[in-house]
């Protein structure tokens, strides 16, 4: 390591030790103060939706019962994603929906090294399987409006909690969508077809490699099932999921 670059990371580190003196740790959700950055306080962290098993074995869709041995939800039965695995930390809902906006719309990026932490361990099992991680592209122009993608924040965060290689633009988006907002789970798949492409210098490193997508919101999976289909065809051997949160209703997964 430079020195010039050893003295950099020093005073970042300053500033960052002096900055937590002066102004005290927020919570991620209600901003009340907490004992250190990163951290939801405890009514906040109460609310969440945390998810874990049983679930369904595809989507990761919680199961109210367990099954007793690993299932598939009736979605995954009538028609299986192009994913083998997805799995999200927490449930979408009225509660985990401010933390969201707030990262993704709001400028409220200081959450991310511990939604990073939260993520590496929700896919655990997906991440000792990975090759590599990689996240869902935003449109240029969105990007430009937004100034950062959301689901490249989490991959960074996630690559460095667990050591897997990240590739922040491994997959491109072709074509700015509509909105998937008001739409139906088949209006979201039309929508997403042939939105995405492979980064052309990485062609030659899919073959047999597994890839872990990462995204911010899992809804009804058509958005990484369209990048899931471009990851397969350039030859992954496999292409598992992993979003900070997901949609639990059953009848927005059809």
């Amino acid at each position: 390591m430079s020195s010039g670059f050893a003295l950099a990371n020093g005073l970042r580190r300053a500033a960052h030790g002096l900055l937590g003196a002066v102004l005290p740790a927020r919570c991620l959700g209600c901003g009340a103060v907490v004992d250190r950055p990163g951290l939801l306080c405890a009514p906040c962290w109460s609310e969440i939706a945390f998810l874990g098993p049983p679930l369904c074995a595809c989507c990761g869709l919680p199961f109210e019962v367990a099954p007793g041995e690993p299932a598939l939800c009736g979605a995954c039965l009538a028609r299986h994603p192009p994913f083998a695995r997805a799995r999200a930390v927490f449930a979408y809902d009225d509660r985990s929906r401010r933390l969201i906006l707030a990262f993704k719309h709001g400028d409220r990026l200081h959450g991310v090294p511990a939604f990073g932490r939260w993520m590496a361990r929700a896919g655990a099992s997906l991440l000792s399987d990975a090759s590599l991680i990689a996240p869902v592209p935003l449109h240029w122009t969105r990007l430009f409006r937004r100034r950062y993608n959301q689901a490249a924040l989490l991959a960074l965060a996630l690559g460095r909690e667990s050591g897997v290689p990240v590739l922040p633009d491994l997959l491109l988006r072709r074509r700015r969508t509509p909105s998937q907002g008001k739409l139906s789970a088949t209006e979201r798949r039309r929508n997403m077809r042939g939105a995405f492409a492979l980064n052309a210098r990485y062609g030659e490193q899919m073959k047999g490699r597994r890839v872990l997508l990462v995204d911010d919101v899992f809804t009804t999976g058509a958005t990484v099932g369209a990048c899931s289909r471009v990851l397969l065809r350039a030859g992954a051997s496999a292409v598992d999921v992993l979003t900070l949160a997901r949609v639990v209703r059953p009848a927005a997964l059809s």
